[in-house]
């Protein structure tokens, strides 16, 4: 266990909070010290749950009364659909602490920039929790994107079983739909933030059901897709992405199986003439999974999702006195610009960060 840690505490007593940013805390160097819930008895459950010394219902009073380095904040949405996460890290920040705040962080990009504000004042920051980043298989994704012999990413393709809501349905005060969009686009959007980072524009289209598809212009000049597979099974894989370089491309199915496809040929003499479709071992496909077998801490469902890293990162940050590369308000401002993009009607090209 490491020697140095966090005094942390905790906002929100949950279900989503319980199953998977509390059990982090056995892994990460956080020590927590209170539990705030406006339901005393959950507040107090989760205190003794997790080892926490004290519980609150104000958390003005818990940032009134105990010395933390940080807060983590998991608490959903007001009765206007809108993320609770703005004022309670601002609260944090202005309390001398440093905030973790769960997905999605804001309704809109100016929640983000007044957030961006209070870090400038304050020097303390704002850590986002945006678990895709932090998927160890599109962690190594983003490694072999950067090879040399990659040749750089050129372009990519992510499949997930977004509903794109219609124009009846983009009022976020009023429909469910809606938050249920801000809720999720974070999630493949901060894949591609990620891997290919700032947006251009986008086009995007909307199938009769929800489905469709988006195509991205990146600063980069890189191209991508994001298809909405809104109406696919709940048997199927949820996601799948591919990134494409210069005569290499990887592919990572379901979060976990990474397939990277190296320069080569598939057996030799060429087209019409090969007699075996096996290429030498130095050109073979690369494939990483998980096995169940053995009580690994990486076949942990919260290292597998990322939770445990994007703690671990927090924590990290601040012991050391950096700010956060991943996870950041900058990233979390690119996010909710793509998801106010949605707000345009399709069929159009809407710009995200025009040229200058």
């Amino acid at each position: 266990m490491p020697d140095h840690k966090i005094r942390a505490g905790f906002i929100g007593c949950g279900g989503h909070a319980f199953r998977n940013v509390y059990p982090t805390f056995q892994f990460a160097p956080v020590d927590l010290i209170a539990t705030c819930d406006l339901h005393e008895d959950r507040a107090k459950q989760f205190a003794r749950q997790f080892g926490a010394h004290r519980h609150y219902t104000d958390h003005r009073e818990m940032l009134d009364k105990e010395d933390l380095d940080g807060v983590f904040i998991v608490t959903g949405y007001g009765p206007d659909n809108r993320p609770l996460y703005p004022p309670l890290a601002i609260d944090c920040m202005k309390a001398g602490c440093n905030a973790w705040i769960e997905k999605p962080p804001a309704a809109s990009v100016a929640e983000i920039e007044k957030m961006m504000a209070v870090e400038k004042e304050t020097g303390k920051f704002t850590f986002v929790g945006l678990k895709k980043a932090y998927f160890p298989a599109i962690e190594r994704l983003k490694e072999i994107t950067e090879r040399p012999e990659f040749g750089g990413l050129m372009s990519l393709y992510l499949k997930y079983p977004q509903y794109i809501p219609n124009e009846n349905e983009k009022d976020l005060a009023t429909s469910l739909r809606m938050r249920g969009f801000l809720d999720h686009i974070v999630h493949p959007g901060s894949i591609i933030d990620y891997l290919a980072g700032k947006i251009r524009h986008i086009y995007y289209e909307r199938s009769p059901r929800g489905g469709g598809i988006m195509n991205i212009k990146f600063t980069s000049e890189a191209t991508g897709v994001l298809h909405f597979t809104s109406g696919r099974s709940n048997t199927s894989p949820l996601e799948r992405i591919e990134v494409i370089g210069h005569g290499e491309n990887a592919v990572v199915d379901n979060g976990v199986r990474l397939t990277y496809y190296r320069k080569g040929n598939r057996g030799e003499g060429g087209y019409g003439r090969a007699t075996n479709f096996m290429g030498p071992d130095d050109q073979a496909p690369i494939t990483w999974e998980p096995e169940w077998s053995l009580g690994q801490l990486y076949n942990k469902q919260i290292f597998l999702l990322g939770y445990a890293f994007e703690v671990i990162e927090f924590a990290n940050c601040i012991l050391q006195n950096r700010y956060p590369t991943r996870g950041n308000l900058e990233s979390a401002r690119e996010l909710l610009k793509l998801y106010e993009a949605f707000q345009h009607p399709p069929g159009q090209i809407i710009p995200i960060n025009p040229p200058r």
